[in-house]
């Protein structure tokens, strides 16, 4: 089996418009929690998220790309073009035939289903643009991707809610490791933050009206983030031989299935999913230094995710770091585990641990060191990126200190 490392990583998302402006985020704890602003959104109950905000597409992409965009296509070429250009690769011959995208996303052209929504039932418009299609399609990004880059090997999407990324990296990092591809790109992006999106989200009573606390007693719920985060995977030996920065090493991933509840995640599917990216990375409960948990902050996730930590660590729990960035930029369902991946590089490469920030008061039910409101200086060789989504369904990734 080939080893597999990241080479390159992009971002955008609520804390910044690229990797060193959200890094520099997350070791601040900054919040890019606040006000929402679209259209409409004096009609929500719910009128805060992680919001990209800034973000000029015009001046990104021509008129004609702006056609076939949405949003969530468009966070995703910024985050893939930044990755790109850091690995330091270009796509041509046989690495263009070998190479591919494989990318998480939820919801699909949010946007655009809004936008035309509205055209046609509110303002009775009986055409919409021929391009609705491609643009809205869960798909999009990879293929636009795969295009622009000229990324000619396997390319798709996964789409398994707030799991999304991560199975989209743990099948990128099995293709690159089975010696399928040399090269893959992949991560995942999300852009549910308009009228409906947020407005179908209200419907679950799952969303909080003022921040996100996980871990924290008095947590009330999710908020809702946008964006995207896109990594180079490459074989170890093709990344030494041209010298190229090697970012970290992922090590292994495991999945799993509650097969119980629709929404109600379950302790067992959970620790099922993180012990197997254990076994998978053959590395020791000890040898684990920091978990971006899933901690969504609300109730039912958290403290699962707490006991499924403590029933595979054991006594080894008290001695992790475990955080929730989603703190900070909110819960990007599809796109999450993707920008959750950067505080886990951030960990490994510069041995700074991500804080989960909003945390206010200890909850006897989730007694694990959250590294509450403060970024710390830390030391980590194994770090894991937890993800648990609605389905029951779960994706763990294990990644090492190079």
């Amino acid at each position: 089996m080939k080893r597999v490392v990241i080479t390159g990583a992009g971002t955008i998302n609520a804390l910044g418009h690229s990797v060193p402006a959200t890094l520099e985020a997350m070791r601040e704890g900054r919040c890019g929690i606040g006000e929402l602003e679209f259209r409409d959104v004096e009609r929500l109950a719910i009128r805060i998220g992680g919001q990209v905000r800034g973000f000029e597409a015009e001046g990104r992409f021509n008129r004609q790309q702006m056609s076939l965009y949405d949003r969530f296509t468009q966070f995703t070429l910024t985050a893939a073009k930044e990755a790109i250009a850091q690995s330091g690769l270009e796509f041509h011959g046989e690495l263009s035939a070998k190479a591919g995208v494989v990318l998480g996303n939820s919801g699909g052209g949010m946007q655009t289903l809004d936008e035309n929504y509205r055209s046609v039932y509110e303002d009775g418009k009986n055409r919409v643009h021929p391009f609705v299609v491609p643009k809205l399609m869960n798909n999009a990004a990879a293929g636009h991707v795969s295009m622009q880059f000229n990324l000619k090997g396997p390319s798709f999407t996964v789409s398994t809610a707030c799991a999304s990324s991560n199975h989209a990296m743990a099948q990128a990092f099995q293709m690159v490791r089975s010696g399928m591809s040399p090269v893959m790109i992949t991560g995942g992006s999300e852009s549910m933050l308009c009228f409906g999106g947020v407005k179908a989200w209200e419907g679950l009573r799952v969303m909080s009206k003022d921040a996100c606390r996980p871990f924290s007693a008095n947590r009330n719920g999710m908020v809702q983030g946008e964006g995207a985060g896109v990594f180079v995977f490459e074989e170890y030996d093709h990344a030494k031989a041209r010298g190229a920065e090697i970012l970290c090493e992922v090590i292994g991933f495991a999945m799993s299935s509650d097969a119980a509840d629709i929404v109600m995640p379950s302790k067992q599917g959970a620790a099922r999913a993180i012990a197997g990216a254990l076994q998978d990375a053959r590395v020791n409960a000890s040898e684990v230094g920091y978990i971006n948990a899933h901690g969504t902050g609300t109730a039912a996730n958290d403290k699962t995710e707490c006991a499924a930590v403590a029933d595979v660590f054991g006594p080894h729990a008290d001695s992790l770091m475990i955080s929730s960035t989603k703190s900070m930029h909110g819960h990007l369902i599809g796109g999450t585990g993707a920008v959750e991946l950067l505080a886990c590089i951030m960990a490994l490469r510069d041995g700074v641990i991500a804080p989960t920030i909003g945390y206010e008061e200890p909850d006897p039910e989730c007694a694990l060191d959250v590294v509450p409101n403060e970024a710390r200086e830390a030391r980590v060789d194994v770090a894991l990126s937890n993800a648990f989504a609605f389905g029951g369904l779960n994706a763990v990734l294990a990644l090492r200190r190079v």
